[in-house]
């Protein structure tokens, strides 16, 4: 088993937990943390609630059911991947700041997955199953087809399935065989009628190659590419006796860390990306009932404990559903659609006189574009190509972290090099799970000409930032762009992100000096208006958090509001606590984990803590600070999480110009102000969902009908 490279800290370390403490808290010091982990099952049980809404669009609760799915797979390679780790070698040097070991974490996880994991069972097999097959869309299995059907897929069996199927045996002194992670497998139970044995073999579902739910031709209906197998398995195995079967599929452990040593990056991300296909087993799941003797095999050959099997009651791999939800049609079963506004002052006809280009925009003020409600491809996509042309730009600066293969992005900066412009693309190549892409992309710009860069070792670069280069008359000036999200056109219509489009010169100064960190030995101590991990940003927001607390009264009340995807960092969140000890009002709209403990006497009854979820996914990060007549506001790319402030390059910008701090505080008070996709956080852990008492209100829908209007009343006509 290839050996898992040790984690590094990073290149700074952080501030001890008891920087900050809250004077005279009586509590235990135990009591003022969430677990982490138990936290984000809360987040994934909000997900599964959206599956199970009766009010939410059939297709779009399957791609919850879907999504549910999904997350906990990823949940499972890394955080409890670690957690098992942990247990095992005993390498933690203290619990957790709730006071939970690993070991204690891993039981709480089982006991509550236990619970979802029937839930979601329960939803899929009995609530969106026969719904979906009241409209039409059937998912059905072999003994439910028709005649005419059935005929279809067995022709499709022996012409497409049977080929790439390749039964192994189990034991008889063979190799237990290797099973990829996330693979779906059958346990066959055999019996040889000449020998008068039993014996176990394998046969692994192919859903890489062929649908893992086989649509029936001229009808709306599918059928479990594993049951097809299974009813094929006499064919499998001839002159066998199939007694019984089950489906199993394994987790594996896909975490690593590439050491800060490495002599080359790419090298070594290739190399742990190979290594990663052996990580441990960390979780089985079979289907419930499974005969004892598949599944005790099973358990002895992967070794686990019991705390890492699970019993599902019907289907495995419910992350498959995505493909059903692409079905063609129904368009009463989904969410209306949506298209992405051009952002008003970016049509052309709006700024004609200026020029009518993105950079002419900027150069007559500060923007903000929120997608998916205004569209990336009229912003940012078009912000980089138009720059492409431009004969006046010297450079093109971007940093890349997951992008997609339809992005134009990329293949600008190819096109900049050939047209004689210096283009440097800082890729992150340990982006989880978008390693090979970025490999892909990395390798692709430098043969063109493309100055790559990895970044910095023992960290990773997250910060979203684009830098543009353009003389003008005997003069330089900067365009940047600076986002909340990833440069990718397929997640920025279904991700909530912001950006900001600047050419303040103290910003462009900043963004400058950003992009020679990472791609030279430049080791920046401060910069001019910019956050930036692992340098400032900590201590920046802690000072922000001090100046709030100190400018706090009775009289001019303060004010702080924080939108993230997770709380996790004890000192901020020691922070946040002084802030409500002071009386400041503390809001915080938290989509995933949040290990801030609200309504605690004494340390955080002025603090609250709501979740927004809906048709996007909301991703944006907001750092609002209301002191009175001073009001302060960071957009950006972390978390307030251990990694992202200790670990990652991450980069906040300030927002300064007063139209657009109006935007961003509508925009947060839609989101504490959603009764319908919202939840409260209480003092004892429980996420209560908000019922509306009087209107409805739902910040998504609110945003695109925002998005609407304001193209019309800048246009005076419809917006297409």
């Amino acid at each position: 088993m290839p050996k898992r490279a040790s984690r590094s800290r990073g290149a700074s370390q952080k501030p001890s937990e008891r920087d900050i403490i809250p004077a005279g808290v009586e509590v235990s010091d135990f009591n003022l943390f969430f677990n982490r982990e138990l936290s984000w099952l809360s987040f994934n049980d909000r997900v599964l609630q959206l599956a199970e809404d009766s009010s939410v669009p059939l297709l779009e609760r399957l791609k919850f059911c879907a999504i549910y799915a999904r997350n906990l797979d990823e949940f499972f390679m890394i955080r409890v991947a670690r957690l098992h780790e942990q247990a095992r070698t005993g390498g933690v040097a203290r619990l957790v700041p709730d006071g939970t070991s690993p070991g204690e974490t891993l039981d709480k996880l089982h006991a509550r997955l236990h619970e979802q994991g029937r839930r979601h069972s329960h939803c899929f097999e009995r609530l969106l199953r026969p719904a979906l097959a009241d409209k039409g869309l059937r998912i059905l299995s072999m003994k439910e087809l028709d005649a005419e059907a059935r005929a279809q897929v067995d022709q499709r069996f022996r012409e497409q399935i049977f080929p790439v199927l390749t039964p192994l045996a189990i034991g008889l002194g063979r190799h237990f065989p290797y099973i990829s992670n996330l693979s779906l497998s059958l346990a066959v139970l055999l019996r040889d009628p000449v020998a008068e044995v039993e014996n176990v073999a394998r046969v692994k579902v192919p859903k890489e190659l062929l649908p893992r739910f086989l649509p029936i031709k001229g009808t709306s209906a599918f059928v479990p590419l594993e049951d097809v197998i299974a009813h094929h398995l006499g064919t499998l195995f001839p002159g066998m006796e199939v007694l019984d079967y089950g489906l199993f599929r394994v987790t594996r452990d896909a975490d690593f860390t590439v050491s800060e040593d490495a002599e080359d990056l790419l090298v070594a991300v290739q190399t742990e990306l190979r290594q990663r296909r052996f990580g441990d087993v960390i979780r089985l799941e079979v289907q419930a009932g499974m005969n004892p003797k598949l599944l005790e095999p099973l358990e002895e050959a992967l070794g686990l404990e019991p705390r890492q099997v699970y019993a599902e009651q019907n289907l495995l791999a419910l992350a498959d559903l995505h493909a059903v939800v692409a079905t063609p049609g129904f368009p009463e079963l989904r969410d209306p659609p949506w298209t992405p506004i051009t952002q008003p002052r970016l049509r052309p006809e709006v700024d004609a006189e200026g020029g009518g280009t993105v950079m002419a925009a900027m150069r007559r003020g500060d923007l903000l574009v929120h997608h998916p409600y205004e569209s990336f491809s009229t912003s940012v996509e078009r912000f980089v190509t138009e720059a492409v042309e431009d004969p006046d730009v010297l450079a093109i600066k971007q940093t890349v972290y997951r992008t997609s293969d339809s992005s134009p992005l990329v293949p600008a900066l190819i096109r900049a090099t050939e047209r004689g412009k210096q283009a440097v693309c800082m890729v992150e190549l340990k982006a989880r799970f978008d390693e090979r892409a970025n490999i892909q992309w990395a390798l692709s710009l430098e043969e063109a000409g493309v100055h790559v860069v990895y970044g910095i070792p023992g960290l990773k670069t997250h910060a979203k930032a684009i830098l543009i280069v353009r003389r003008e008359g005997e003069r330089i000036r900067h365009y940047v762009h600076i986002g909340t999200g990833n440069y990718n056109p397929k997640t920025a219509r279904l991700y909530t992100d912001l950006g900001l489009f600047t050419t303040d010169p103290e910003i462009g100064a900043d963004v400058a000096d950003l992009f020679n960190y990472l791609t030279g030995f430049a080791r920046p101590k401060s910069f001019r208006k910019l956050l930036v991990a692992p340098i400032n940003m900590r201590e920046g927001l802690l000072a922000e958090i001090r100046r709030t607390v100190a400018a706090h009264s009775a009289e001019r009340p303060a004010r702080i509001q924080m939108k993230m995807n997770a709380l996790v960092d004890p000192v901020m969140i020691r922070a946040l606590y002084e802030a409500s000890r002071a009386g400041v009002k503390v809001d915080l709209n938290i989509r995933g984990i949040c290990c801030l403990r609200p309504g605690l006497a004494g340390v955080s009854e002025n603090i609250r803590v709501v979740s927004t979820l809906g048709r996007f996914l909301e991703h944006a990060r907001i750092y609002f600070f209301d002191r009175g007549g001073e009001t302060r506001c960071f957009i950006g790319s972390a978390d307030l999480m251990p990694r992202n402030l200790d670990h990652r390059v991450e980069a906040f910008t300030p927002v300064e110009d007063a139209n657009l701090l109006s935007q961003i505080r509508d925009l947060l008070d839609r989101c504490f102000a959603d009764n319908t996709h919202a939840w409260d956080l209480e003092a004892d852990g429980t996420w209560r969902r908000r019922a509306p008492q009087g209107e409805k209100r739902w910040a998504q829908s609110e945003l695109m009908d925002r998005a609407v209007r304001l193209a019309q009343a800048t246009t005076g006509r419809p917006t297409s």
